[in-house]
């Protein structure tokens, strides 16, 4: 047994099982004895002890110690390779964290595809004070007793994608637990089981090649709790990327563009004018053939907007898509000029000018990820190419067949576009660029653009930042936490149950991570379906201190959560439950989220409370809501 002990943190290392406990006061946290650090590829698993050469030492210098493994010797197809890593762990002195690095030191003779380290906690007991928090979207908690399977993680979970909106999840006995937060995220993700009844969740980490290397060195940091919660891992996080320089507030970005305060406490729509679904695309409808295709007119969106606000709306914001010649989802990067069948350059430019004499906010959907076949400027040499040369195409979509658009090309694209909608005098105050925030970051081994996933993050982020220094307010799908310093808002951040089918089961209870770490960094807006008499998504946007969408007509039936279900409500009811979310969100939509409860511990009643002294309480059961403070708790009402 090898042990390393700094200030009131200690670590240990079995040598023959590599198996890591880790200490702080009275906390002790060990590795399941199940667990078996490994590498895999395609064909063959290597366990770390199957190195022929294993090698540990204590190491120290001036900011912490700890325990430096060597490995090598390994055989691949029956024959001796070169490869060679080390693993590192070591406790910070000033903080008491310890940090797992994984890094490669010769990558010869093996092709990695995964390395599966840190291993997971031993977690086994059938209480429901222990509990798994995970970044799946806005958050789950899953309590060791849950009685329903974890099925598929969205992205394999992914870091940086809608299956992991935060590189980190934590773990809690009680009020002790820890933290993991993955400092090198771009090639990892998490994995973890959850069986019906429990009564463990085993939850670890998982790296992946860039490129077809593992090439850097990969990072995961452990913070031990000695008494708190997931609020608490939520803070410790939201300090983490605030030492890090990547907490960017909505006052920050109002600062620079003053046109975010008014996007604050507008009622969002989701429109579109047309749709045109290619025949080789997968969701053509060869049976019914008139689904395929539609169109709404810019008049028309017009003068709804008009009837909105005689109805009395409010300030809205519409977010349009088709609104391009050749459909929805066609073409993309090459999505000009304004459809003509719906009244043009000049239909659109009195749309958004109609928007703006009423005080509203104007934006559009577009695409520079999904490369369509058919746009006039497709070139191959420019689609995403992977390590063994091949192009990854489907075509699912409605554009029909298409690539992947390389990232490092995707800012000239948007510059191009952006330009000719202006020299065209439609003003814009916002754009939505689809999937960049949603949807894993790209790889490309061209040599001409080579691109990690890194790379592709940051070059998502140079379009965002190219929008914000035109005065337009940049967006995407969902959330996450690479983009938070260069978007203002999404198109939502919703609970994972949002996206499937109402009624189905839940892998856990909703909690608002997301939003304890970010809620005054961006703007999300939540759906508002009364999914049933004992469903009502209107509570989780109160919760959430959210926006609210008055209309969210999906481009796709039964997908991103645009189900054909719920109860029907008039425009007029949807408009006042609008109001009410519309005003906590101008009230709020600029102050942290500092804590969320399940009140006596029941997750039927939560309660989320503000910097600014706000707190919103909601009762599932009933269906009900007050808004109100520490001193004045405000009135129950009925959603």
């Amino acid at each position: 047994m090898l042990s390393v002990k700094k200030n009131e943190t200690e670590i240990r290392i079995e040598e023959t099982t590599l198996n890591v406990t880790l200490l702080r006061g009275e906390a002790c946290w060990k590795w399941d004895q199940g667990y078996v650090p490994r590498m895999e590829s395609e064909e063959n698993t290597w366990k770390f002890t199957d190195a022929t050469t294993i090698r540990h030492e204590i190491v120290e210098n001036g900011v912490g110690a700890g325990i430096r493994s060597h490995f090598g010797g390994f055989e691949s197809d029956g024959k001796s390779c070169s490869y060679e890593f080390e693993t590192l762990v070591w406790i910070e002195a000033c903080t008491g964290d310890v940090f797992f690095e994984w890094i490669p030191l010769c990558e010869e003779g093996m092709q990695i595809r995964r390395v599966y380290w840190p291993g997971h906690m031993a977690f086994e007991k059938a209480s429901p004070d222990w509990y798994t928090v995970l970044n799946m979207q806005q958050g789950v908690l899953i309590p060791n007793t849950w009685e329903t399977k974890l099925d598929e993680i969205p992205f394999e979970g992914r870091f940086g994608t809608a299956g992991g909106y935060m590189p980190w999840f934590a773990q809690f006995r009680g009020e002790e637990g820890y933290v993991a937060i993955c400092t090198t995220p771009w090639n990892a993700g998490y994995g973890v089981k959850h069986p019906e009844q429990g009564p463990y969740t085993q939850v670890g980490i998982w790296f992946e090649p860039s490129l077809g290397k593992m090439e850097y060195r990969r990072i995961t940091r452990y913070t031990l709790i000695e008494e708190g919660d997931y609020n608490t891992a939520c803070k410790i996080y939201r300090r983490y990327v605030k030492e890090d320089g990547r907490l960017c507030t909505l006052a920050e970005k109002a600062a620079r563009v003053q046109r975010v305060d008014e996007l604050i406490g507008c009622s969002f729509l989701h429109k579109g004018i047309k749709t045109y679904v290619q025949p080789q695309s997968d969701f053509y409808d060869a049976k019914h053939p008139d689904k395929n295709n539609w169109l709404t007119g810019f008049a028309t969106r017009a003068k709804e907007i008009a009837d909105l606000h005689q109805k009395g709306a409010g300030k809205l914001y519409l977010h349009l898509d088709g609104w391009a010649e050749p459909g929805y989802d066609n073409n993309h990067p090459d999505y000009m000029p304004p459809c003509k069948e719906a009244g043009g350059r000049e239909g659109m430019k009195e749309l958004a000018d109609t928007m703006h004499r009423c005080g509203d906010l104007f934006g559009i959907h577009d695409q520079y990820r999904d490369y369509y076949r058919s746009a006039a400027s497709f070139e191959e040499e420019y689609a995403c190419r992977l390590v063994d040369g091949s192009i990854p195409t489907h075509q699912r979509w409605a554009g029909g067949p298409q690539s992947y658009l390389c990232g490092t090309q995707a800012p000239y694209y948007v510059r191009r576009n952006f330009t000719a909608l202006e020299e065209q005098g439609i003003q814009l105050d916002c754009a939505y660029l689809d999937v960049f925030t949603c949807n894993e970051g790209d790889e490309c081994n061209n040599p001409r653009h080579r691109m990690t996933r890194k790379d592709c993050q940051e070059e998502r982020n140079r379009c965002f930042d190219y929008l914000m220094s035109k005065g337009i307010l940049p967006s995407s799908e969902e959330v996450s936490d690479w983009c938070v310093p260069s978007m203002v808002f999404s198109h939502y951040a919703p609970y994972d149950f949002m996206l499937r089918q109402p009624g189905s089961p839940r892998y856990g209870i909703p909690v608002p991570l997301f939003s304890l770490v970010y809620h005054d960094c961006l703007i999300v807006p939540w759906m508002m379906e009364k999914v049933s008499e004992t469903e009502d998504y209107m509570l989780y946007a109160l919760l959430n201190g959210g926006a609210p969408y008055l209309c969210r007509d999906g481009a796709y039936p039964n997908v991103d959560g645009a189900f054909d279900e719920g109860i029907r409500l008039s425009l007029e009811e949807k408009i006042e439950r609008c109001k009410a979310v519309s005003r906590l969100h101008q009230k709020i939509a600029k102050c942290e989220m500092v804590r969320h409860t399940m009140v006596n511990k029941d997750p039927g009643i939560q309660k989320t409370e503000f910097a600014d002294g706000t707190e919103v309480t909601v009762d599932f059961y009933q269906q009900i809501y007050r808004i109100g403070t520490k001193t004045e708790v405000g009135e129950w009402k009925k959603v």
